[in-house]
């Protein structure tokens, strides 16, 4: 029930971040969001496989220099060298050769803006299962690519005591 809750606020935060976005007063181009999904899933492979490589530049693409990524149990990293050191961090302590998985589940989009709601499942390098939830990524189009802004992720497994 926690986790369905905090989905619910996350939800909230993003429909009030997206809302205040556009100042355009003209027409929007519709969005080809079949188009768009393809686009945001190869970031979230490349994400990955940047984490499985242990390469922590390549994880860091994804972030734009300005961006704030709100992690579980920590303070928010701000600012791609902060999310980097953040990753790399993450990388080195990793011991069981994690492997994470990110799906798009959602995605609004209006104008440069686009937020995604998706699941990440981590499992061990045996494929035994690490654990699992659910993330937020508001992304913004700069010199004609997507870079993610803000972020934010929570687990759907119960924390432990």
């Amino acid at each position: 029930m926690r986790n369905k809750l905090r989905l619910a606020a996350l939800i909230g935060m993003a429909v009030f971040i997206f809302s205040g976005c556009s100042s355009s007063k003209e027409e929007a181009k519709p969005v080809d969001m079949d188009k768009l999904k393809v686009e945001i899933q190869a970031m979230e492979d490349a994400f990955a496989a940047g984490e499985k490589a242990k390469d922590a530049d390549a994880v860091a693409v994804y972030y734009a220099d300005d961006a704030v990524s709100y992690s579980r149990n920590k303070a928010p990293s701000t600012g791609k060298a902060a999310i980097k050191e953040s990753i790399a961090k993450g990388i080195a302590e990793d011991t069981t050769g994690q492997v994470n998985i990110y799906k798009v589940v959602d995605l609004f989009a209006e104008g440069n803006m686009v937020v995604e709601i998706g699941s990440w499942n981590a499992t061990n390098s045996d494929g035994t299962a690490k654990d699992n939830g659910h993330y937020m990524s508001l992304f913004q189009k700069r010199d004609g690519k997507y870079v993610c802004v803000r972020d934010m992720n929570v687990s759907s497994n119960p924390a432990k005591k």
